[in-house]
């Protein structure tokens, strides 16, 4: 591996690896740096809160395998698992919202308004209500909740690519048809839900909610592998994100094959943003809140990718600290507190686009 390190124009210099560069903007890095503090810092304090409290040096001791065996139990088992799940989760929707919002050059735009929570919802209930006993349902049961949640979000994203294709994605159309998209796919999980044994719908409402509660190694490990995935593609586009920023007209200008460009970016935002609704449920307004955070944030153009995905991590991890102890012993889902904080930030993000702020 090569490394070297140049300035492109002015004071800004570049880092180049295996003939890719970026630029290194100090402010970009400052708010990466203390968004990493803050989020470990975080999900320490929450791995060592609970019914058996830890302090924070505690908790950093057994990490380094110098606890009791009562602590280690306790972080392995019970809360490790779940910190770093919000962590995890957290940073995917961050980088599914920030890439969303680039390629549509929608600042309103979010995994959300593509069908993915709708479509997630529709396959997840699907498998809870009618995955029975009975031979022909044991089938459906057996594809398992994850598996149907990512289908189900891949199938309703296709259905409104396919019908921006039809209607054109400028203006407000992406965001009614994916409004109209999500009303019907929320009308079939309504249905299904009136369906549903008393038991089942009680399992399909948590499951809506949007939660880490009851979250263990293999959901962490399955959205991990997600992130490890799309990772190295998105480091090869993410330039490309940036020529998309210009217009449509220009980065063909330039050279980019934008229709092959957009397709693959989306699909990397769908997988994300699939996978993480798969073993968390759909936490909303975390997608949709982040990439502007970040914006405002580092003074980017755009939604930058690695401060999205590091401010997402500290607001979930965040979220579900205070979902877990805001009301203890009972436990809120953390999908609650991401919807009381960014419902009223979507109303100012409204009220500043009617001025004209917005990009």
């Amino acid at each position: 591996m090569s490394t070297e390190v140049s300035r492109l124009t002015g004071a800004v210099p570049a880092v180049r690896v295996f003939g890719l560069s970026a630029r290194l903007r100090v402010r970009h890095l400052t708010v990466i740096g203390i968004g990493l503090v803050l989020a470990l810092a975080v999900a320490v304090i929450s791995a060592g809160t609970g019914d058996y409290r830890i302090p924070p040096g505690r908790v950093i001791a057994v990490l380094l395998g110098r606890g009791n065996p009562m602590e280690e139990l306790v972080l392995t088992t019970i809360r490790l698992p779940r910190v770093l799940l919000g962590l995890v989760v957290g940073a995917a929707l961050g980088v599914s919202g920030a890439i969303v919002q680039a390629t549509a050059r929608n600042a309103l735009a979010s995994p959300d308004l593509l069908g993915v929570t709708a479509g997630a919802s529709v396959g997840a209930v699907t498998v809870i209500v009618i995955g029975g006993d009975g031979a022909s349902s044991g089938l459906l049961r057996s594809v398992g909740l994850p598996a149907a949640a990512l289908i189900g979000a891949g199938l309703a994203t296709g259905g409104v690519l396919i019908l921006l294709r039809r209607t054109g994605a400028d203006g407000l159309r992406p965001l009614l048809v994916g409004i109209g998209v999500s009303a019907f796919l929320s009308g079939i999980v309504s249905w299904l839900m009136v369906a549903a044994t008393v038991d089942d719908a009680a399992r399909a409402n948590l499951w809506l909610t949007g939660t880490l509660n009851g979250r263990s190694w293999p959901e962490f490990w399955s959205a991990t592998a997600a992130l490890a995935v799309i990772g190295p593609p998105l480091v090869v586009l993410a330039p490309r994100l940036l020529t998309l920023r210009l217009g449509i007209d220009v980065a063909r200008g330039l050279g980019l094959a934008t229709g092959r460009t957009q397709t693959m970016l989306l699909m990397a935002a769908v997988v994300l943003a699939g996978a993480t609704t798969a073993v968390a449920g759909p936490i909303g307004f975390v997608a949709l809140v982040v990439p502007h955070l970040a914006r405002l944030a580092t003074g980017a153009a755009g939604p930058p990718l690695a401060a999205s995905a590091v401010l997402g991590a500290l607001l979930l991890v965040t979220a579900d600290l205070v979902a877990r102890t805001a009301f203890a012993p009972i436990q809120i889902p953390t999908g609650a507190v991401t919807a009381f904080v960014g419902a009223p930030f979507l109303i100012w993000l409204l009220v500043r686009h009617r001025k004209g702020v917005l990009s």
